[in-house]
């Protein structure tokens, strides 16, 4: 018997392996096989993760637990993928009753991008055309900012105006701030000491080297990947419960 529980629990130490943070060149290498191998849309692809950011905003941020009588949320986007995900999270969070506003400093010329603006317009979402430098004006208008700037590709090292000028009064608000994949000015490879705080992060297909010390509430939204894809790079992906899309870490 005691020799029947042994076996077994050596089995299951080698099925349980670490879950794997990905180097911004992995994170690019799978990026690029789901588009090109797999035949994966870009499109589609923002549309996934977008969803999984909404869902996992209604789980960290019910409706029933914000401050303020308003549902409002504030949604910063950059002009890279990152801010077209942003957008459809926008997009989601308003089907869910959330009241989102979108602060879209710098639109892309993508056309992709454009699409995603058209339809956030269409659905009656307001767009700033700028953002409050006085902190507490944020802080009065909105329960929680959702980081959807910088992402995984953009260098941490050159941030330019006006993503330099915003990440500034991020640091300074007093308000919840959620960060989509990677949190905007960190490097892809290392947690920020200097950087902003989010309270929550969702890593998007699987987390970053820079998550590993996250000490926040921490998603994953990566269900959608194929299992070659997850052997190759041994990720190591948690179970998802029944059918959600998303997991807490």
């Amino acid at each position: 018997m005691d020799k029947m529980n042994h076996s077994s629990a050596e089995a299951e130490a080698e099925t349980i392996e670490p879950l794997r943070y990905l180097s911004k060149g992995e994170a690019a290498a799978i990026e690029t096989e789901l588009l090109r191998d797999y035949r994966f849309g870009q499109q589609q692809l923002i549309e996934i993760w977008g969803h999984a950011c909404a869902l996992a905003i209604t789980k960290a941020y019910p409706l029933n637990s914000l401050a303020k009588k308003q549902p409002t949320v504030l949604v910063i986007c950059g002009p890279d993928q990152n801010g077209s995900i942003g957008l459809v999270c926008a997009r989601h969070l308003r089907i869910f009753e959330y009241e989102p506003t979108i602060y879209h400093p710098k639109r892309s010329s993508h056309s992709l991008h454009q699409d995603f603006t058209v339809q956030c317009e269409k659905m009656d979402i307001p767009f700033l055309s700028y953002l409050p430098t006085e902190v507490q004006l944020i802080n009065d208008a909105y329960n929680l900012v959702i980081d959807a700037m910088l992402g995984p590709e953009d260098d941490a090292s050159n941030i330019k105006e006006p993503y330099s000028g915003i990440l500034v009064t991020l640091k300074q608000v007093k308000i919840p701030i959620t960060s989509v994949d990677v949190p905007s000015g960190w490097d892809v490879e290392e947690a920020s000491q200097d950087g902003i705080n989010p309270e929550v992060l969702i890593s998007l297909t699987a987390p970053k080297k820079c998550a590993t010390s996250f000490s926040g509430k921490h998603f994953l939204a990566g269900r959608f990947l194929p299992y070659d894809i997850q052997k190759k790079y041994d990720l190591n992906l948690p179970e998802y419960p029944g059918t959600d899309c998303l997991i807490e870490l």
